[in-house]
């Protein structure tokens, strides 16, 4: 296991409320040289701590107005092909083997909720291999920090 001081943890939680900030303003933020966050920045992505830069999209503007998560119990002989067919299906943005009543649970995006109900009886319900599938819609979602990051 690595080892990640205060500085590490500052620069995580720092680029994880905004990636896109500027190493310049970062430093005289934290009040720490602009070099020293470079090289700090290329050792944490070095050792894979930080994965990659990315950007949050404001999904509504693209007309996405319900996300469900659909838990789904499967035939086991199918697994490798229902994955397949979950890949290939657009509106399904993630997809987690877990443990419990459920065997697959994937989370859909969808225009509104006949869109919603025409992917999970058309699209997936119909996959060879899904013995059945129950659906939560998300009503609100609150994200929150990390407790590792909070400082």
């Amino acid at each position: 296991m690595h080892r990640f001081d205060d500085l590490d943890m500052k620069l995580l939680y720092e680029l994880t409320a905004d990636g896109s900030i500027s190493v310049p303003t970062l430093s005289k933020k934290l009040g720490i040289n602009a070099s020293v966050l470079y090289s700090r920045i290329k050792r944490l992505m070095k050792k894979k701590l930080i994965k990659k830069f990315t950007i949050e999209i404001d999904d509504s503007l693209l007309g996405i107005g319900v996300k469900a998560s659909v838990g789904i119990n499967r035939d086991p002989k199918f697994k490798d092909e229902i994955h397949k067919q979950f890949m290939q299906t657009a509106e399904i943005v993630s997809i987690s083997e877990i443990t419990g009543r459920f065997d697959i649970m994937i989370n859909v995006y969808a225009k509104n909720l006949e869109d919603l109900h025409t992917i999970v009886i058309e699209k997936i319900g119909k996959i060879d291999g899904i013995q059945n599938t129950e659906t939560f819609v998300e009503l609100q979602k609150t994200d929150k920090d990390p407790t590792y990051l909070i400082q």
